[in-house]
């Protein structure tokens, strides 16, 4: 929002940016991870969603009283463990069906470019389907796009931007090249996928094929700390936008709000969920990208800049 106003000498669009920052933090931020949480605590462990929706609400209560700095604090410690046991599951699981994975590379690009046949979780989908749910999930899965990172990355000590961006790059690869595509890669791989299974319950279900029920936990357990720590990022990105908005006394009932709303999410029904995160995403991504085609020579002298150096 603040490159919006000061960079591309656009405040409202700035101000819109922080607006539909402030709401959809609610979706992509609190109630689909919430709701994920629920879902696979509920199959797997036969947890209540109202049960698993308050302790996520306890524990992220706990985490963001202490600002950024406990933010920073607890996902620096919690992320790499949590990407590498979930990478070494993935790969664990990979390697022993690796007869199946040229056929899943194979369906996947098969059925990006013609339509599926309607059997198991599949209805149909055309190029066009395929184009907008996987780019509705490939923003949920690194933000690219949203302009939501990016809030986090500005806070970060650093003696050049450019620096800063390239880290803050290095979350596409991971997210989406690797983890996304590992998971993509242990359905295909399994049968899971064309017996009916829950979306909130397809990965778990089909580690567990694999591995038995200690893959199902693992995957249960992984889903749980990846969501968490997209909460409380998340959490920090609204009360920036909320301050930007209204001042820094917004925060503080900002947050009340924020908490409140895991526990709505995990008994919320999933596919108003993901509609209302989809949409809240969609409407926070255009002001931001107007900004970047404006401002895209800067970045390129600035890049520039950086490597002649």
């Amino acid at each position: 929002m603040y490159y919006l106003a000061r960079g591309a000498n656009l405040p409202t669009l700035g101000w819109l940016f922080a607006l539909f920052t402030a709401l959809a933090t609610f979706g992509i931020g609190n109630m689909a991870q919430a709701n994920a949480v629920s879902t696979i605590f509920h199959s797997v462990f036969r947890v209540e969603p109202w049960l698993t929706g308050t302790v996520l609400m306890l524990l992220t209560g706990l985490v963001i009283l202490g600002g950024i700095k406990s933010i920073a604090r607890f996902t620096s410690l919690l992320v790499p463990f949590m990407i590498v046991g979930y990478v070494t599951t993935a790969l664990v699981v990979l390697a022993m069906n690796a007869a199946e994975i040229p056929q899943a590379l194979a369906l996947i690009f098969r059925h990006a470019f013609t339509p599926a046949a309607a059997s198991g979780g599949f209805a149909g989908a055309s190029l066009a389907a395929a184009m907008r749910f996987g780019i509705a999930r490939g923003v949920f899965s690194n933000e690219s796009g949203l302009g939501s990172s990016p809030i986090a990355a500005a806070a970060a000590r650093t003696r050049d931007p450019v620096k800063q961006a390239l880290v803050s790059m290095t979350q596409t690869f991971i997210d989406t090249l690797v983890v996304c595509t590992m998971t993509a890669l242990m359905i295909l791989t399994s049968g899971a996928w064309l017996q009916g299974v829950a979306p909130g319950e397809l990965t778990s279900v089909s580690c567990g094929e694999t591995l038995g029920q200690p893959g199902v936990i693992l995957v249960a357990v992984g889903t749980a700390l990846f969501a968490f720590s997209t909460l409380i990022g998340w959490n920090y990105y609204g009360e920036k936008a909320m301050e930007y908005l209204l001042g820094p006394r917004a925060i503080a009932p900002y947050r009340v709000v924020f908490v409140c709303m895991v526990v709505v999410g995990a008994m919320m029904k999933l596919e108003f969920v993901w509609n209302f995160s989809d949409l809240m995403n969609g409407m926070m991504a255009i002001p931001n990208i107007i900004g970047l085609l404006l401002l895209a020579h800067v970045v390129k002298e600035e890049t520039r800049r950086y490597f002649n150096r």
